[in-house]
């Protein structure tokens, strides 16, 4: 049953995963001794990780599943993603065509939400390939920065890295193509109900 609760341990979970997005981005974009501070944005990108799995999971066993936080923890998500992807970018780490790619996606989902209103619905409910091509990019992103690093970690981690970004990429695409495919269902049904 989804609550209208906004004080819960899982929506605090996905506040805190938020303020984690500008900290990242200070630590991997404001010129320093690079080695040390990506050291600690790979740590603030696990934690990023392992909330977004936690808040999810505590929200179901707990019984706190809320309207806000249906819409916070995709929020954080597709914040997250954006700003990892910005600063990888930046620091020429990846391409800008995955960039693109990445960013373009979120970027195309956003027309289906009038869609959905205009036809009396809300956000789509997150679904379990969109939660899963995050948390493979959530593992690919941390694994990029170690790649960037000097030294043997660094040429381990990039393969790696790559994989999981392209698994995770190959999966955002696929879970974007489902919510296509939902919200015309939801259209459909839509109209045959109001003739």
């Amino acid at each position: 049953m989804v609550g209208n609760s906004v004080f819960t341990v899982p929506n605090l979970l996905s506040f805190i995963r938020l303020l984690g997005i500008p900290v990242f981005l200070y630590l991997v974009l404001v010129p320093s001794e690079h080695q040390v501070t990506d050291l600690i944005a790979i740590g603030v990108l696990v934690a990023s990780g392992i909330s977004d799995y936690l808040d999810g999971y505590l929200a179901r066993k707990w019984n706190q599943v809320s309207r806000i936080g249906q819409l916070l923890d995709p929020l954080a998500d597709a914040l997250y993603i954006i700003s990892t992807v910005f600063a990888l970018t930046y620091r020429e780490i990846i391409p800008l065509w995955l960039a693109i790619l990445l960013v373009a996606r979120e970027g195309l989902l956003f027309p289906l939400l009038p869609v959905l209103r205009h036809h009396g619905y809300g956000v789509l409910p997150v679904h379990f390939l969109g939660k899963a091509a995050t948390f493979v990019l959530m593992y690919g992103f941390p694994l990029l920065l170690l790649s960037a690093q000097p030294g043997a970690a660094g040429a381990v981690a990039g393969p790696i890295a790559w994989a999981f970004t392209i698994w995770g990429a190959c999966l955002y695409y696929w879970a974007f193509g489902l919510y296509v495919v939902q919200t015309v269902t939801v259209v459909r049904q839509a109209r045959r109900v109001h003739g």
